[in-house]
């Protein structure tokens, strides 16, 4: 099963030119939910507008050296780590679901443009890949789904509760679950299941790419800029416009033992 790359012995049934063309059209969906994200939410409006107001209120100007090394900083102890989530399950949770769904995405593009029928014998390192891909999504996700949702540890909703901004998780870890199963019933020459789940599977990754403007799903863009920019207002004084932290007292509270956050 982790040898086989299904996309091309999906070809025998459905011709490798419909698969590119719909990677490409999901591809379009996210550029086009994105798009509209901007417009109609104002997130980067706001943002930028934030910035140079923050930027008139530098206490020093940082040369372009300076701001390199901040963005690289931040790039290496951040956003590649997710650091600002501390050490607890929920960064662990979130790490396995982002590398694994980069994995999971890159594999598939190349294995779908670059190796889409079975004469092209495809290298082992990407089917293989793409499996741990799709197996760290879903781990990554149902862990966070089940057990480290705030709304669900902290309110006492029902796992089953879905507001709007589930939907980018659901359509996530729904994807790479029917992936899996779409693969492993090919694996097994079970057509029928192989059917069902390969539907399942297409329409998934509609629900994914097509709810960007609905979902959390611009969130992966506009993160990694948000604490760029962040971290260049720290170096450069201004604080993204908010004022000096006051001095942290050195005991907090009554002495009171309090349960740990157990989304954490």
């Amino acid at each position: 099963m982790f040898s086989n790359n299904p996309f091309a012995e999906l070809s025998l049934l459905i011709p490798s030119i419909y698969q590119q063309v719909f990677t490409i059209l999901m591809i379009l969906l996210v550029i086009i939910g994105t798009s509209l994200d901007i417009i109609h939410k104002k997130n980067v409006k706001y943002f930028f507008a934030n910035a140079k107001k923050a930027k008139q209120q530098a206490k020093r100007t940082l040369n372009q050296s300076q701001k390199t090394k901040v963005i690289l900083k931040t790039v290496t102890n951040e956003i590649l780590t997710t650091s600002e989530l501390g050490l607890g399950k929920r960064r662990i949770a979130h790490l396995l679901g982002m590398y694994g769904t980069i994995l999971f995405w890159i594999t598939s593009v190349i294995m779908i443009f670059l190796y889409p029928l079975p004469t092209y014998n495809t290298p082992i390192v990407y089917t293989f890949l793409w499996h741990i891909g799709a197996l760290m999504t879903c781990l990554g996700g149902y862990w966070f789904w089940f057990f480290l949702r705030v709304d669900v540890a902290a309110e006492a909703n029902p796992w089953y509760r879905l507001v709007q901004a589930d939907l980018f998780v659901l359509a996530l870890v729904l994807t790479a679950s029917f992936a899996l199963a779409w693969s492993f019933f090919q694996f097994l020459n079970f057509n029928t299941l192989e059917l069902i789940f390969l539907l399942l599977f297409l329409i998934s990754n509609i629900f994914l790419f097509g709810g960007v403007y609905w979902s959390k799903f611009a969130h992966m863009f506009y993160k990694p800029g948000a604490a760029i920019q962040r971290n260049l207002a720290e170096a450069d004084g201004s604080r993204d416009n908010l004022p000096e932290p006051a001095d942290k007292p050195k005991q907090f509270g009554l002495g009171i033992k309090r349960e740990a956050p157990k989304h954490y």
